[in-house]
């Protein structure tokens, strides 16, 4: 039987093996669809992760929502204390610079914690999504305990890619599943 690593390590291997171009196509087209839904229309604050290693791209995201008058976080990784803060970006990119594992993170002079329950939408990144709209996430568990911490009301939405979703994925009972899967299909 895999395990649980051999199976994030394996999904992850095929995520890369995408061209530049394909995760371009795909997420434009994961994004066309989130931005009609009325979970996001209706958000008036936006936490998003910034793309890393062939996610699905967030930028253009990013961009838009604040073109939209959202307010947008982006998540600061608190290693050692196994946590994520929410920090408002006003300027993107201009307010981020390489963070926590090389991902884009706001710069100290533009560290603007927030509230976490000022979160209306929180767009999730993950490695594998099942049909039951469980997640498996990189293993560091940040995303799970920082769900579990966001009022009734705030949408987990997770963006992926159609080869992210499987039959199921292993869960724990920590994990938090998300309200909502996009994919490109």
């Amino acid at each position: 039987m895999q395990s649980k690593e051999q199976f994030r390590k394996e999904i992850i291997e095929s995520r890369l093996e995408l061209t530049p171009l394909q995760v371009r196509e795909k997420s434009d087209k994961i994004i066309s669809k989130l931005i009609t839904l009325p979970v996001y229309q209706q958000a008036g604050t936006i936490m998003t992760y910034v793309a890393f290693n062939q996610e699905v791209e967030t930028r253009e995201l990013i961009k838009y929502s604040l073109s939209q008058g959202k307010r947008v976080f982006v998540p600061v990784t608190r290693k050692k204390e196994r946590l994520l803060i929410p920090s408002e970006i006003l300027d993107f990119p201009g307010d981020l610079q390489p963070g926590t594992w090389g991902i884009l993170e706001p710069k100290p002079d533009c560290f603007r914690p927030k509230d976490p329950q000022e979160i209306d939408l929180v767009i999730v990144p993950g490695v594998a999504f099942d049909k039951e709209k469980q997640r498996l996430g990189y293993g560091g568990g940040f995303y799970d305990r920082f769900l579990s911490k966001l009022p009734e009301q705030s949408s987990f939405v997770a963006l992926a890619f159609q080869l992210q979703i499987k039959e199921q994925v292993f869960t724990e009972q920590h994990d938090q599943p998300v309200h909502l899967v996009i994919t490109e299909d």
